[in-house]
């Protein structure tokens, strides 16, 4: 893995970003114990990074700790359910943890070009023309395939598989060549979804 240029620093911003997410009142098991779901995601979020992409720069690591911080304070519920509904909660979500990601690493000693880096990875700017923008959305849809797509199913029974599909298709094109061969081979797909999975990306059930 590639070596942090100040492990303390680094460690102080991991450690504040946790204990953020850590005041997040919906639980979630990971393992035999229940914990605040944002800190359980970032946690899965580092995992994930490392198994995927471990020569991963600082910011980048930074971005995927904090993908998620305080999510919970703006509820999709507060937003239209439409299809600009969803885009404005989305956008409002990125600009609010950049926000907060600002503000604790500058409280840690980044320096303001670090911080404006980091924003724009948790912002996911710059998607396919910045490798490290697209490195964290290679996670974020890896962590979503392992962990959380069984879970969206669960909760939108009125999706069929066609829906299904229009879904994955959308966040097969998000990602890389490299990031589809790891959706394929390295994360553990709910074995239910699997076959739904290949074939809506082209792969053979």
């Amino acid at each position: 893995m590639r070596p942090i240029d100040d492990p303390a620093r680094f460690n102080a911003a991991v450690a504040a970003f946790d204990a953020a997410n850590s005041a997040d009142p919906n639980r979630e098991r990971d393992g035999r114990l229940a914990e605040p779901g944002a800190l359980v995601y970032a946690r899965r979020m580092s995992r994930m990074l490392a198994r995927f992409a471990p020569d991963a720069s600082e910011a980048v690591r930074l971005a995927v700790r904090c993908q998620h911080i305080r999510r919970w304070e703006i509820p999709r519920a507060e937003y239209p359910k439409t299809p600009e509904g969803y885009r404005a909660w989305r956008k409002r979500l990125m600009d609010f943890h950049a926000e907060i990601a600002g503000r604790i690493l500058e409280a840690v000693g980044y320096e303001a070009e670090a911080v404006a880096h980091v924003q724009a990875l948790v912002r996911k700017e710059r998607i396919k023309h910045d490798p490290d923008a697209q490195l964290v959305e290679d996670v974020v849809d890896l962590v979503f395939l392992e962990h959380y797509l069984e879970r969206f199913v669960a909760e939108h029974p009125e999706h069929d598989e066609a829906k299904l599909a229009d879904i994955l298709k959308k966040t097969w094109a998000k990602m890389s060549p490299r990031g589809r061969e790891a959706a394929l081979k390295l994360v553990k797909l709910p074995e239910k979804l699997k076959p739904v999975v290949l074939r809506a990306v082209g792969g053979v059930a």
